[in-house]
């Protein structure tokens, strides 16, 4: 196998209600069994999933937690504004959003918002956003890929950050070996690969962070971008999460 992994650059900076496919098949020319992966934040953006700080109310938790924390209790309000559950409140502010997702400050992020004093916040449904995402993308050029929608996650016992998978449209998202032998013939019993997670971290190799590469294809899987995986199958259930 060879795979190319080619960066979609040239797009400008995105408003809500911009036709991200539209300005991405603009850029590259997509062809069959590619895997489109696009930054998280783009789709925020789009979405209007952007808030203003100055609009954010801030509950005695907050302002309590921010205080111990050393943050502006504003940005404090809007991660618990998006959590279920906070898992770690101890240095960082690790919870778990709405989407169900575990991170740092639940996603909200103040870099590259596009405006002064704002803060971009994770797509209500990661997985909704890529299924119309790959769908758009087919109206537009007539070929099938995958979408993977991407963010930069910390990641436990690990230094420095890493692209994952958020979102997941028209691939799998786990390839689940278990049941197959190894090449000494043994039965393979725990290996499940995170297909989806891997593909957006070779996409992050060209993607960065300090430039505006906010997309990139990733080409040559064949086999691999078959499936119907969605990004909520990359989600530990609550009885296997080490962190409960």
């Amino acid at each position: 196998m060879t795979l190319s992994v080619l960066p979609v650059t040239g797009l400008p900076e995105v408003r809500r209600g911009d036709d991200i496919a539209e300005l991405i098949s603009e850029q590259t020319a997509l062809q069959d069994g590619d895997v489109v992966v696009v930054a998280q934040k783009i789709v925020s953006k789009s979405e209007g999933r952007v808030r203003d700080l100055a609009t954010v109310e801030v509950s005695d938790a907050a302002a309590s937690l921010a205080a111990r924390l050393d943050r502006d209790p504003r940005f404090i309000a809007a991660v618990l504004d998006e959590s279920i559950r906070v898992v770690r409140d101890e240095r960082v502010l690790i919870t778990q959003t709405r989407q169900g997702f575990v991170c740092a400050n639940a996603g909200v992020d103040r870099s590259n918002t596009g405006r002064p004093g704002a803060v971009t916040l994770l797509p209500e449904d990661c997985d909704a956003s890529a299924v119309s995402l790959r769908r758009r993308l087919h109206e537009l050029t007539q070929v099938s890929v995958g979408v993977v929608i991407s963010d930069t996650f910390g990641r436990p016992w690990r230094n420095g950050i890493c692209n994952v998978a958020l979102g997941v449209a028209g691939m799998a998202a786990l390839i689940d070996h278990r049941g197959e032998s190894d090449d000494d013939g043994r039965p393979l019993e725990t290996t499940v690969v995170a297909l989806a997670d891997e593909v957006a971290a070779a996409a992050g190799l060209v993607m960065g962070k300090t430039e505006r590469v906010p997309a990139a294809v990733v080409r040559g899987l064949g086999d691999g971008v078959r499936g119907d995986g969605r990004g909520s199958d990359l989600v530990r259930p609550a009885n296997l999460d080490l962190f409960r």
